[in-house]
């Protein structure tokens, strides 16, 4: 089974935040097809978490998007340091920023299970 397109992912899980009552914006648009997407989770509070693409042997046949935490409870310059080092890499990445005090992000988790 096919993925859904990075462009359309982000576009239903920004309308699920919205639907939410969460702030949530498009900080960098990637490749539409295919781009890794980041989310940044900001608790408003000196504090925030970022999520990325899951390692590949998380992924199952279903074709549903997993995420890592790649930092928890940093501070926001970090991972504004980190996304920075992301881009380096790879500029086709989609960044997602999600202000939340309670740090709900709605992102379906992979698991060491």
């Amino acid at each position: 089974m096919s993925r859904l397109r990075s462009d359309f992912w982000v576009s239903a899980y920004l309308r699920r935040c919205s639907v939410e009552g969460i702030d949530a914006a498009l900080r960098k648009r990637g490749a539409a097809e295919a781009g890794a997407i980041f989310v940044k989770v900001d608790r408003l509070d000196g504090t925030a978490s970022l999520y990325g693409p899951a390692p590949q042997l998380f992924l199952d046949e279903s074709g549903e998007r997993l995420f890592s935490p790649i930092l928890q409870g940093v501070m926001p310059l970090d991972v504004e340091e980190r996304m920075t080092r992301e881009l380096r890499f790879d500029p086709d990445l989609w960044l997602v920023e999600v202000d939340d005090r309670a740090g709900r992000h709605f992102l379906d988790l992979a698991s060491e299970d």
